[in-house]
């Protein structure tokens, strides 16, 4: 059985939220079903029409994210493993889609900030508290009864950037991955009947939280070195705006000056020949990407460095 998930991203401002449905527990979900290869022409058609009918929402920017088929993963959505065999394999091809705005939501779904689910992965403000107070103590006590507790160790200072260890935005999956294997997540209680796990962000339905952190880990490199943010902004915005986007991906405060020598480089943006005193100060200049440029295969992305403090 093949099933299909979408990650929808909108950016405004200092937010990047995703389009969560709910499933038949009134757990936030990401619009997903099964794909049947007799009435459906495509993965890609089935997905916007299971996210159009779940959320009301006409999907423009997609791209194939990844193929989960790991055994004993839940089945994308409750009504799909109903009727499956126990020892059925369930594969789930995910999709990541980007919009430059946040239309009205519909069918009971709604937009979410992404740092609800994850928030030990939003940087911006510092490094978060729970890291260390909560989340490195609950790691160190399942990494001394893990069967090699070194490598465990090594393992959880590596990805939650412990002792010295430098944090790695783009690990977003093996962090959520670590959590669950500590049992330290919904998710993992929920799955093992043992319990609901610390309560460290929002739980999802069925394995959507892990879909969204493959998401969250995909845009985060992507931007790097393809010009995919520009999907996320409207059709003329301010260099600060941009920044303000680029930052909520990437939950880390970017370098003013580096970001707009990156931004320069990329040769992508045209002044729009407007300003805007939207922002509060002197009047901003107003930019827009240049017809055709992103769809270019040289086209390149923002790497510029963090402030990691």
């Amino acid at each position: 059985m093949i099933g299909l998930s979408a990650v929808i991203v909108a950016a405004e401002d200092d937010t990047a939220s995703i389009l969560a449905a709910r499933d038949a527990g009134g757990a936030p979900a990401l619009p997903s079903g099964p794909f049947d290869p007799v009435a459906d022409r495509t993965f890609e058609l089935a997905v916007r029409a299971f996210a159009r009918t779940q959320t009301g929402f006409e999907m423009g920017y997609v791209e194939q994210l990844y193929t989960f088929g790991d055994r004993g993963r839940e089945s994308p959505r409750a009504d799909m493993g109903a009727s499956a065999a126990s020892d059925a394999r369930i594969v789930s091809v995910g999709y990541l889609a980007l919009t430059p705005n946040k239309p009205a939501a519909s069918a009971g779904a709604v937009w979410r900030d992404w740092y609800d689910f994850f928030p030990w992965e939003d940087h911006r403000g510092g490094r978060p508290g729970m890291i260390d107070d909560v989340i490195a103590p609950a790691l160190a006590a399942w990494a001394s009864n893990a069967r090699d507790p070194d490598a465990a160790t090594a393992r959880m200072r590596l990805l939650f950037g412990l002792d010295g260890a430098t944090w790695n935005e783009e690990r977003a999956l093996d962090r959520y991955e670590l959590l669950y294997e500590a049992g330290l997540v919904a998710e993992a209680g929920r799955d093992r009947g043992s319990g609901s796990g610390l309560a460290l962000g929002l739980a999802m339905a069925s394995d959507h939280r892990r879909i969204l952190a493959t998401a969250l880990g995909r845009l985060r490199a992507k931007i790097k070195y393809r010009p995919v943010v520009f999907e996320l902004m409207p059709r003329t915005f301010t260099l600060s705006a941009l920044q303000r986007v680029v930052e909520a991906i990437v939950g880390l405060t970017l370098h003013k000056q580096n970001f707009r020598r990156a931004i320069d480089r990329t040769g992508v943006l045209a002044d729009a020949g407007a300003r805007t005193t939207d922002t509060g100060g002197r009047p901003a200049a107003l930019f827009r990407v240049r017809d055709g440029v992103i769809r270019q295969p040289a086209a390149s992305g923002i790497g510029v460095p963090a402030r990691r403090g």
